[in-house]
């Protein structure tokens, strides 16, 4: 496997991407057959996902597996020397890494330590490749999933001063680090095909538009969510200008994206495959009716084949679902993203081929712990399926044993069985090993008294371990109570200072509060408002958009822009519950007559809209904004005005 690989990567170093204007180069490796320690399950499995997705990101790809010290040594002077001219250079490590002293070593899979003497000759000092890294006078991403514990067992305790995970790393300019988990602390493996930490990775970073630091926020949430806390990345940054991965104009959201491509296509398994993934989703109801009730919503037809191909193409890339590859493959056989599709479903497994850990997570997490990859499942569908959550959560927690993450999902589980008491008493252990899901939900049931001895005071010093632990909730759970003053006094500084941490680990909810703040004037700029309500949007509090809307409209704290506030109440539109759409078709005059011309500009650009653009509502304006709803959602008509 590893000449293969190696015979591999000398190809992909020869490609080259006509497709971006910036030169890309990364270095991809991953060591999971070690010969003298503890093998890794997914290491291997991280750097072959990520090396197909960096590829299509324009990056030419050096990939290492299962590398030896020599090997190692080598890759990393061919990469330095690729790296010197580039605009953008990136490294990538999973497998076994260590710190002594403060200074990292990755490990590679012939090392062999039993005394600190063995520790330059045996190991590849990550210092080696930041020196090579030096050398560009571009962008430099590091990213490691390499923090898992001492792997030498008692020989390793011999070596001097040795920590958990990996040392901060101080650098020069435009040098990024992203680690697994906090800086002196141990990632897991995983429990799929990839580590909690490339997962994530590999489920954002075709997200058009998104900044690097945007991207770990969206990682390090999902990460969280997936482990219950008890992994959070961490990044330091001294980067001087904005990188995307993905240099896409910012469009809808995955899931508005799955809607449209399914009433595009009409297609029922696509519409069940939006409930499965997005049982709450905005957009739930819509298919509902289309489902169950034999009331058709109106589709658009397709533009041409070639418009259908490229965003059917975009979302399964991006979504990294089965069902939509292999939907891609059976409507274009012979599409131009066929090969990479075929590649690309190589690597994703089968649904029959789930752990009891995903099918853990698939039928009990919470809806607020969902993830890119993972559904929340509410209480009360929860409730139907509880016997194979039991059957499931109990064998994961039995599996992975230093994840209490599932104890507190089978907790979760049981409660919708109605067993409260039992439910209780997990949500107890898992809570006492650290999982901020059980420690909200222990908090919760004690705070009311439902299964559970009521004592406000043991449930708000739970909300404030799983704050301190990095739990978003209970930070805003205790920041709500201290803007009211619920148990005695206000605090209003703290509790915004519990806003902003939530917003830090991805409370997109968090980040929509502290703009109503800015706008009211108590935090920052009233300026910064727009920014916190768009970010919020992005991240699925679709409020946000009509809160920043109503500031462009109004010119509250902001220049009046009548296009922008257009295009935000358009995405609005395209991705909330509909609420927009209403207001707009039936409260017009809450909105300036310039910015309902705009928007009736935009849907004419579009080909929806073909009434007088006057501001005013009307039949014509109603069904083009169904329309623009309802699979005709266009980026570029909003990036073009």
């Amino acid at each position: 496997m590893r000449t293969l690989i190696a015979a591999f990567a000398g190809l992909l170093f020869l490609m080259t991407s006509g497709l971006w204007a910036e030169t890309r180069v990364a270095f991809v490796l991953g060591n999971s057959s070690y010969r003298h320690i503890e093998p890794l399950k997914n290491p291997r499995n991280d750097a072959l996902d990520l090396t197909v997705a960096l590829e299509g990101l324009g990056f030419d790809v050096l990939m290492g597996g299962d590398y030896s010290q020599a090997e190692t040594r080598e890759a990393i002077e061919d990469f330095s020397e690729a790296a010197e001219t580039a605009d953008v250079a990136l490294f990538f490590y999973a497998g076994h890494g260590f710190q002594i002293n403060g200074q990292n070593y990755l490990v590679p899979t012939d090392a062999r330590i039993s005394s600190p003497d063995d520790l330059q000759n045996q190991t590849v000092p990550l210092a080696r490749v930041v020196e090579a890294l030096e050398r560009s006078k571009g962008l430099k991403l590091v990213f490691l999933d390499a923090c898992r514990d001492n792997p030498f067992g008692m020989a390793g305790a011999k070596l001097p001063e040795v920590g958990s995970g990996l040392a901060r790393v101080g650098t020069s300019a435009n040098f990024m680090f992203a680690y697994a988990t906090q800086p002196d602390n141990v990632a897991y493996d995983g429990t799929g095909r990839n580590s909690f930490f490339t997962e994530a990775l590999l489920n954002h970073i075709y997200t058009p538009g998104q900044d690097v630091s945007e991207l770990m926020i969206a990682v390090r949430r999902d990460v969280l969510a997936a482990t219950g806390g008890r992994q959070i990345p961490w990044d330091n940054s001294s980067l001087t200008r904005a990188f995307q991965f993905d240099r896409n104009p910012v469009t809808v959201s995955e899931e508005t994206m799955l809607w449209q491509v399914a009433i595009e296509a009409k297609n029922d398994e696509l519409m069940q495959l939006y409930i499965d993934r997005y049982p709450q989703g905005p957009h739930a109801e819509d298919v509902l009716a289309y489902l169950q009730t034999g009331t058709r919503t109106r589709a658009l037809e397709f533009r041409d084949d070639k418009a259908e191909a490229e965003r059917l193409w975009t979302l399964a890339r991006r979504s990294r679902m089965r069902p939509l590859l292999e939907f891609y493959l059976e409507r274009f056989p012979e599409g131009e993203r066929a090969p990479e599709a075929r590649r690309l479903l190589e690597l994703l497994p089968n649904a029959e081929d789930s752990t009891p850990e995903a099918i853990c997570e698939r039928l009990a997490t919470h809806p607020r712990d969902a993830t890119a990859s993972v559904p929340g499942v509410p209480f009360d569908r929860l409730a139907q399926n509880t016997l194979a959550a039991i059957q499931a959560c109990s064998a994961a927690s039995v599996q992975s044993p230093d994840l209490p993450h599932y104890t507190a999902l089978l907790a979760r589980a049981t409660a919708a069985s109605g067993d409260l008491r039992r439910a209780v008493q997990l949500y107890r252990s898992a809570a006492e090993r650290g999982d901020l899901r059980a420690m909200v939900s222990l908090a919760q049931l004690t705070e009311s008294g439902n299964g559970i001895l009521q004592d406000t005071e043991a449930a708000f010093a739970l909300y404030e371990r799983a704050a301190e632990a990095g739990s978003s909730d209970a930070m805003i759970n205790l920041a709500v109570s201290l803007f009211q003053g619920d148990r005695g006094e206000k605090d209003v500084d703290r509790a915004i200072s519990l806003l902003r941490r939530a917003a830090e680990v991805g409370s997109a909810k968090a980040v929509f509060n502290l703009g109503v703040l800015a706008q009211d004037g108590m935090i920052d700029t009233p300026d910064l408002a727009l920014d916190y309500f768009l970010r919020a949007a992005r991240d699925g509090e679709h409020e946000g958009y009509r809160a920043a809307a109503i500031l462009l409209d109004e010119g509250r704290g902001v220049s009046r822009d009548f296009g922008q506030a257009a295009n935000m109440l358009l995405r609005g539109v395209a991705e909330d519950r509909g609420t927009l759409l209403q207001q707009l078709t039936t409260a017009t005059n809450e909105w300036s007559p310039d910015t309902v011309k705009a928007i009736q500009q935009r849907l004419q650009a579009a080909g929806y809209y073909a009434g007088a653009v006057d501001g005013l509502p009307g039949p014509n304006f109603a069904t083009a904004l169904s329309r623009w709803r309802n699979g005709g959602f266009k980026a570029e008509v909003l990036v073009a005005n």
